[in-house]
């Protein structure tokens, strides 16, 4: 069975129609990502998908269960989580307390200190800056406390929105050999990214969205020989 399947969704913003009826699935275990230019509409869909905004049409249905129309917070208790553009960590709280957020539905203290020692083995650098404030770490150390925070509630499936927007190239290599090692672990991923190279490379399955409309899709590696792909996003 699907993890995701979104049918004929749509969003507008007053009279301005952000998402025009776009259909997408992911399957369980699978990478999917949606490339598309500065304005097509992908953050919109993360938004809907994890109820940050309401859809005016179309059904979101989570394994099995359709939740278009949920509150946010219901939806993470299902176990969709984001790790939203621009990472969105709280500054002044510190490494540890933004971790310990992630976990706020967990109600064993012996496992969110198993969830926290998981994300801390992960990512050494957040261990090493545990009791610092999150507004002091570098743009690639909040990213990496912005996926922590989202894996301490366990995602069934993990949403990454421009998890390279504003990385140094670097950093940004860094970021996909984490989504790489996800992958590995059979982690759920829905995957929007402006980086289109990199997220076709680490992708199953592709979707471009332009101008709220789904305008191709199919396995990410046929999807990154398409000559119009090639042409408008990887600088062919």
């Amino acid at each position: 069975m699907s993890s995701l399947i979104v049918e004929g969704l749509a969003v507008s913003y007053g009279r301005t129609e952000a998402l025009k009826g776009i259909d997408l699935r992911v399957e369980e275990g699978q990478v999917v990502c949606l490339i598309g230019a500065n304005g097509a509409g992908k953050t919109t869909a993360m938004r809907a998908l994890s109820g940050l905004v309401s859809p005016r049409a179309g059904r979101i249905v989570f394994d099995g269960a359709d939740i278009a129309g949920l509150r946010p917070h219901r939806i993470a208790g299902l176990g969709l989580r984001q790790v939203p553009e621009g990472r969105q960590v709280f500054a002044e709280l510190t490494v540890a307390e933004n971790l310990a957020l992630g976990a706020w539905l967990v109600t064993d203290p012996a496992e969110t200190a198993r969830r926290r020692d998981r994300v801390l083995a992960r990512f050494p650098r957040l261990a090493e800056r545990a009791h610092q404030v999150a507004g002091s770490l570098s743009g690639g150390e909040q990213q990496m406390l912005a996926f922590g925070r989202a894996l301490m509630g366990a995602p069934r499936l993990l949403l990454l929105d421009e998890p390279s927007m504003g990385l140094a190239p670097i950093l940004v290599d860094e970021i996909f050999a984490i989504i790489s090692a996800l992958k590995a672990e059979g982690t759920t991923i829905l995957l929007v990214e402006q980086n289109a190279s990199a997220a076709l490379e680490v992708a199953d399955h592709a979707y471009v969205l332009e101008t709220g409309r789904i305008v191709l899709e199919g396995p990410a590696a046929d999807v990154a020989s398409n000559p119009k792909v090639v042409a408008a996003y990887l600088g062919g």
